[in-house]
This record gives C-alpha cells, sequence and structure tokens, in this order.
C-alpha cells in the first residue's frame, strides 16, 4: 500500500505538474513569518525550511503558535509581515489548484454534516489531478489511502456516523490520497487510540523515507522524539529550539516552556528522550 511513487513532485511553476524532487531540497520555508490576532503575536518573525525526505514535528504549549504557523505554510493564513514559499516561490503565487497539486493539509477538525460516504470523501482527495494523466490513477489511491489508514471496512458508511478517531483517519486518508509532496499534518493522532497514533506516524515516517516534506504538529513529546527526524519547539510564538529530539528535549528547556518540571530520560533500549513530568 502507498507503495507508487506517491506524492514526490516538486514545481516547474504554475500550470505544469509537479516533477520528482530531489531528497534534500528545501520544499516548504517560512521566512520572517508573523501573523497577529487580537493585537498580539501569535506567530513572531519565524523562519523555518523543511526538506524533501524530512519529517519534522512541531510541539510546544497551547497558544505557542503551531497551529497558526502549519496554516500560514499551507497558504491558508496570511502573515502580516514575512511570508511562507513552497518550492522556492511564495505561496501567494501558486494557484489553488497548482497548490492542491503540491501540498496537502490535515486540519485539527473536519466538519462535513452531509451524509457523504467514507470513500467519497477520501476520493475529494483527487480533485486536484481532475483532467491530468494522474486522473487514471484515481481508483489506486483512493483504495490505498483508505488500506493504509485502516478505514477500507468503512467505505461505505457516512462520515458524520463514524466515531472521532475513524473521522480522523478517514480525513487522513483524503491527504494521502491527494498524492502531494509535501504534507502538513495538525495533530493527526489527537483522536486516536495508541495502534493507530502508531500507524498514523508510521504513515507520516514512510511518506518522508519517500521523499515528501512533512511537518507534523504534535502534544506528545514522547512520540515526536521517536518519529521526528528534527523537533521545533515553539514559545509564544516563536522559535526556542530546533534540532534533532537528543538535543532539543531537555529537561532545562521543556520545564521553562512548558512552566511545568519535567524529567528526561533515555529509553533504555533505544536511547531516545523520555520526557516525564515531575509529580
Amino acid at each position: 500500500m502507498l507503495d507508487r511513487a506517491v506524492g514526490r513532485w516538486r514545481s516547474r511553476g504554475p500550470g505544469h505538474l509537479p516533477t520528482p524532487p530531489g531528497l534534500g531540497e528545501v520544499a516548504v520555508e517560512a521566512h520572517g513569518v508573523t501573523v497577529v490576532r487580537g493585537g498580539r503575536p501569535i506567530v513572531d518573525r519565524v523562519d523555518l525550511a523543511v526538506r524533501h525526505g524530512e519529517l519534522v514535528i512541531l510541539v510546544g504549549p497551547n497558544g505557542a503558535g503551531k497551529s497558526t504557523l502549519l496554516g500560514a505554510l499551507a497558504g491558508d493564513i496570511v502573515p502580516e509581515h514575512g511570508h511562507a514559499a513552497l518550492d522556492g516561490r511564495a505561496i501567494a503565487a501558486w494557484g489553488v489548484r497548482d497548490l492542491a497539486m503540491r501540498r496537502s493539509v490535515l486540519l485539527q477538525r473536519i466538519e462535513i454534516s452531509f451524509p457523504f460516504r467514507v470513500h467519497e470523501v477520501v476520493r475529494m482527495g483527487r480533485a486536484p489531478w481532475a483532467g491530468t494523466q494522474r486522473e487514471m490513477d484515481d481508483d489506486q489511491a483512493v483504495m490505498d489511502a483508505m488500506g493504509a489508514t485502516d478505514v477500507g471496512a468503512l467505505a461505505d458508511r457516512e462520515y458524520p456516523s463514524l466515531s472521532g478517531g475513524e473521522r480522523a483517519r478517514a480525513a487522513l486518508a483524503r491527504v494521502l490520497a491527494q498524492e502531494a509532496g509535501v504534507l502538513l499534518l495538525d495533530e493527526p493522532t489527537g483522536a486516536l487510540d495508541l495502534h493507530h497514533q502508531e500507524l498514523v506516524m508510521g504513515l507520516a515516517r514512510q511518506r518522508a523515507t519517500r521523499g515528501d516534506a512533512v511537518v507534523v504538529v504534535a502534544h506528545d513529546l514522547a512520540m515526536a522524539a521517536a518519529w521526528a527526524d528534527r523537533i521545533v519547539v515553539l514559545e509564544h510564538g516563536r522559535v526556542a529550539a530546533e534540532g534533532a529530539p537528543r538535543d532539543v528535549l531537555t529537561a532545562e528547556l521543556l520545564s521553562r516552556v512548558y512552566h511545568h518540571e519535567v524529567e528526561v530520560l533515555s529509553h533504555p533500549r533505544t536511547g531516545l528522550p523520555l520526557v516525564i513530568p515531575r509529580r
């Protein structure tokens, strides 16, 4: 499942189908991005570059600016200052369809009131490719995405009838079926049980390994340590730390950022950081 060259595309400019990217090339970036809400900066002069083949996880306390930064990278939020770019071109320069061919976005909440069936919701992810040569891949892409997210058995269920976790996985299937080269996922594991949390992060890892650029917003620091190539810690809208999990997830930094004393231990088998609140 998802073993074809899914999502591994870069730009040839507006109006052209993407072409395969090179691993390590910058896919999506923020340059001095500032987003103001209620008279104060929610995201404050953030610089960030995410490369093809990389899984970057944004962490930080509530209100740190994680989802807002993701929205700016997606082009859904227009910064007051600075700009986001995709494949070296400002987000604002891309048309809606060209943008959808190159990046896919999973929001925290997907509200669908109409009784669409799950397979119809997933197929919505194929809309950017209508009328192109890749439209021939629609059926296979939808089937692969539903299988990968464990919603194949729900294909004929109406989306509003699903549980929260089932909805989250169906929404992720739509994003995977889109086959864009940049995936921006806002808390994709928030409503999921342990098994499906690991399933989803494994899929994110697979997509990065195959050459996609993947950005995930997460709260689970141990999960971030286990899956991320790079962790970005946000605090009051600014980057407090950025780097490999072992370098970033320190007791001193996290205790300050989260306003709660923590201990950071090394997992006895993997050596990865385990973050434990001090009680």
